[in-house]
């Protein structure tokens, strides 16, 4: 009896998995056809205004004529600025834009990549939102952060250059690290005292949000993972895999300014796992200390010079000022 029932429940499940599927896809089908048919009506405006070009005001009435006809007959979704919007559209897409040709996101997602002014910034998260599968929240979220204005810091003008014509691509351990990281979905006020348990409580309840904070190819292994060697035990804050670099990532939280010493346990947690838990096919363990102040030298002079594995960057736990990071990128670059 209790056969059936689980095949009658595994049938119910394939069924089901078809229909969403197939929902899926008309959904999808449908949002690139209203896409392409906006840009469509965008270049058809654009080549009506630049027939009547001489005349000063034929383009102002050319949309509002239009949008009065086309709301009459169609409904919504066609007011004046909507089909600025279009024109818009068609104007920033129609330059080569990476990935424009295809149209992989919503509208909702070139609505705001439309706002966008810096047009290597756009590409970047026209192409990462297209990778990623982001949401419309999830590329908003990742712009608040400053993503761009983050990888960019730690990069020099040749691989900003990269990142905004094949996005995010991950070869190195020093690909998956960022610098700051901002934790501001966990709600904690900036200069609020709070223990480390208490900040890796938070970032556990807000797993989904850290693992997109984190970048592409992180899932989630074990938190307070202990080691114990000699009789000794030790107990890492939060493991990691990393899928693309196939390595584990191990994260330490400090509260406070970074030590050396923390620096040192870190190294230790890394040879751990180099030794006694990476695969022969697996790559080496990366280690990164979040803390919340760090003095640079402190970590070159205790680390050796051509470390690839262990990385302190700052965390933050409300959204940075994209003018101050912006500020920063251009005064490394000058």
């Amino acid at each position: 009896m209790s056969e059936l029932i689980n095949r009658k429940s595994d049938f119910f499940y394939r069924i089901a998995k078809l229909l969403k599927q197939a929902r899926n896809s008309v959904v999808q089908s449908i949002n690139r056809t209203m896409v392409h048919t906006y840009y469509e009506i965008g270049r058809q405006i654009l080549e009506e205004e630049q027939y009547g070009r001489e005349r000063a005001e034929y383009g102002q009435q050319l949309i509002k004529d239009l949008s009065a006809r086309l709301l009459k007959e169609f409904g919504k979704g066609f007011s004046p600025t909507n089909l600025k919007q279009m024109r818009s559209f068609y104007l920033i897409y129609s330059k080569g834009q990476t990935l424009s040709d295809e149209f992989k996101l919503s509208w909702s997602h070139y609505l705001k990549l439309m706002r966008i002014d810096d047009e290597k910034e756009r590409k970047f998260y026209e192409i990462e939102s297209i990778k990623n599968n982001w949401s419309l929240r999830e590329l908003q979220r990742q712009y608040d952060s400053a993503l761009y204005a983050r990888l960019a810091l730690s990069r020099d003008k040749d691989k900003v250059v990269e990142l905004s014509q094949k996005g995010l691509i991950i070869e190195n351990s020093k690909d998956v690290v960022k610098d700051p990281y901002v934790l501001e979905f966990i709600g904690l006020p900036e200069h609020s005292t709070y223990s480390e348990s208490q900040l890796e409580q938070k970032l556990i309840d807000k797993l989904e949000h850290f693992l997109l904070e984190l970048g592409t190819g992180f899932t989630f292994v074990a938190r307070q993972k202990r080691i114990t060697f000699d009789e000794k035990h030790f107990r890492v804050d939060l493991v990691f895999y990393n899928r693309i670099l196939k390595s584990f990532v191990l994260i330490d939280l400090k509260i406070g300014e970074l030590t050396h010493q923390d620096l040192g346990q870190m190294q230790m947690y890394v040879n751990y796992y180099d030794r006694e838990m990476r695969l022969p096919d697996e790559n080496k363990t990366i280690g990164i200390i979040l803390c919340q102040d760090k003095s640079q030298a402190v970590v070159e002079y205790t680390l050796p010079e051509n470390n690839e594995q262990i990385f302190a960057s700052k965390y933050q736990t409300i959204l940075p000022s994209k003018e101050d990071l912006k500020h920063l990128i251009e005064s490394k670059g000058a």
